[in-house]
């Protein structure tokens, strides 16, 4: 089946004791996944997992939990994340990027995430690749960054926040809604209606592993497999099977991101 988990995070730590047996599970489960970069050093483990398997891609960018004090500092590491994502070509997007205010309280820290968002999106543009983006209690920033600065080959909300202006927002301005474990909670009152206003072919996967496991696996680690239970989910809303909808996202994935000649 062509399941395919289109953001997830194997190099955290919490996989450290099993990352090679769980890695070689997933790639007999699902059709692959995409690790995601946070930070220079995130990245770069991203990209090294990518060379080792066939069936891992990669994402190259630094978030706004991750960045750095100076803006000095900034600089240096978005040249060292250009030349990283130049001489691989496993590497599909620039990401995760985006702002966050849910953790980060210094208003002069904010307007920091917002020059960094705007400086990768450049840097997207620029390497003619799609975004991944964060976003958390900092909707309208974001929406109005993505409005203000032409995002050249679009990109996906990653783990979209189930706000119905943002996704109508995001759609609007071209983007991809990407679909987490939060679908699938008894407490997510209007996960229904977030998943009914997506068009088909606007619908990604994802699980954010390790955080985010979905019902009824909440509370345990989570990893690429359990994109399943997110895949049922929007099946179930959509009157689909289990298998076209892992047959719509795949083909959405390697549209977005260009991956195997698509």
């Amino acid at each position: 089946m062509n399941l395919f988990d289109n953001h997830a995070h194997l190099d955290d730590e919490k996989f450290d004791n099993d990352r090679k047996v769980i890695i070689e599970e997933i790639g007999r489960e699902i059709k692959g996944f995409i690790s995601a970069g946070y930070s220079l050093e995130g990245s770069k483990r991203a990209v090294e997992l990518s060379k080792e398997y066939d069936f891992i891609y990669a994402t190259c960018g630094i978030s706004p939990n991750d960045i750095p004090q100076s803006e000095e500092e900034l600089w240096k590491n978005l040249d060292e994340i250009k030349n990283l994502v130049k001489i691989n070509k496993k590497v599909v997007a620039i990401g995760e990027i985006g702002l966050d205010y849910y953790w980060e309280k210094d208003e002069k820290r904010r307007e920091f995430q917002k020059v960094a968002f705007m400086k990768q999106i450049e840097l997207a543009n620029e390497l003619e690749l799609p975004i991944v983006i964060h976003t958390r209690d900092a909707i309208m920033d974001t929406l109005e960054i993505l409005k203000q600065n032409d995002v050249e080959h679009k990109g996906v909300f990653h783990c979209c926040p189930l706000n119905r202006e943002l996704v109508k927002e995001a759609l609007k301005l071209g983007f991809y809604i990407s679909f987490a474990g939060p679908i699938t909670f008894k407490n997510s009152k209007n996960a229904n209606e977030i998943i009914e206003m997506v068009p088909n072919d606007k619908m990604l996967i994802e699980t954010d592993s390790p955080y985010l496991s979905p019902e009824p696996l909440r509370g345990k680690r989570n990893d690429p497999r359990n994109v399943k239970y997110i895949a049922q989910k929007i099946a179930d809303v959509k009157g689909l099977t289990l298998e076209e909808v892992a047959n719509i996202t795949y083909s959405n994935v390697k549209r977005i991101y260009k991956m195997d000649g698509s």
